[in-house]
C-alpha cells in the first residue's frame, strides 16, 4: 500500500488530494509541521532535507511532490488525470504541470518566509513587495487562461492538483487580487471539490 508521509500547510497537501481524486489506497503518517517531526534522524531518512511530502510505495521512496504526481498517475493510476501523450491538450497539461514550481511557487516562498517563518524583526518589505508583484504577475497567464474555462485544459486534470494547490494557498495569503476573477472562481470551484476538502480537512 501506498504510504504518505505528510504535514500540514505544505505541498504534501497535493498528494492526498490526488490520492482521494483517484480513490487509491493509502496509510497516512500525519505529522506537526515542526522541526520535532521533520528534522527528526527518522525522517531525515526518508527525504535528506526533512521535508514533506515522501511517498513510500514498497521498495520505492520519492520526494518532491511533481515527481511523486507523475509516479502515481504512471505506476498506479496510468491514463488517469493526465491526457495522452497524442492528445493535442497534452503539451498545454505539461506547460501548466510544471508552471507551478517554475514561477508561482518560488515567489510564494519568499512570501511565506517574510510574513510568517521570519521573525518581524527580520522580515524585509523590499523584498516582499517583489515578491508579491512577482506572484501577481505569475498568475496573470493563469487568469487568462482560466478564461471560459472550469480547469486549466478543460477537463480536471493532475495540472490542477498541482498549479490549483497553489492558487489556493496564494489566495489564502491574501496574493490574488480582484481583478483576476477567473483564478478566483476557479480556486472556489477548487475548493467545493470533495477530495480536496477532505485533504485541507486534514491540514
Amino acid at each position: 500500500m501506498l504510504k504518505l508521509h505528510f504535514a500540514p500547510n505544505s505541498r504534501a497537501g497535493r498528494i492526498l488530494w490526488l490520492l482521494e481524486e483517484l480513490a487509491l489506497p493509502y496509510e497516512l503518517n500525519a505529522m506537526s509541521f515542526h522541526p520535532k517531526d521533520l528534522k527528526s534522524d527518522e525522517h531525515r531518512d526518508r527525504h535528506p532535507l526533512g521535508r514533506v511530502p515522501v511517498l513510500e510505495d514498497g521498495d520505492v521512496s520519492i520526494y518532491e511532490s511533481g515527481a511523486i504526481v507523475e509516479y502515481i498517475l504512471e505506476r498506479h493510476k496510468n491514463g488517469g488525470l493526465k491526457p495522452a501523450a497524442d492528445n493535442d491538450r497534452f503539451p498545454e497539461y505539461l506547460q501548466w504541470f510544471h508552471y507551478c514550481e517554475g514561477m508561482v511557487m518560488p515567489p510564494m516562498n519568499t512570501i511565506v518566509v517574510h510574513t510568517i517563518l521570519l521573525p518581524e524583526e527580520r522580515r524585509d518589505p523590499v523584498v516582499l513587495g517583489q515578491a508579491q508583484r512577482l506572484l501577481n504577475n505569475a498568475l496573470k497567464p493563469v487568469n487568462e487562461a482560466l478564461e471560459g474555462r472550469e480547469y486549466l485544459i478543460g477537463d480536471f486534470s493532475a495540472a490542477d492538483i498541482m498549479l490549483g494547490h497553489a492558487c489556493f494557498m496564494s489566495n489564502r495569503m491574501g496574493c490574488v487580487s480582484d481583478d483576476m476573477a477567473n483564478v478566483k472562481a476557479y480556486v472556489e470551484r477548487i475548493t467545493r471539490r470533495a477530495c480536496f476538502q477532505t485533504a485541507i480537512n486534514t491540514q
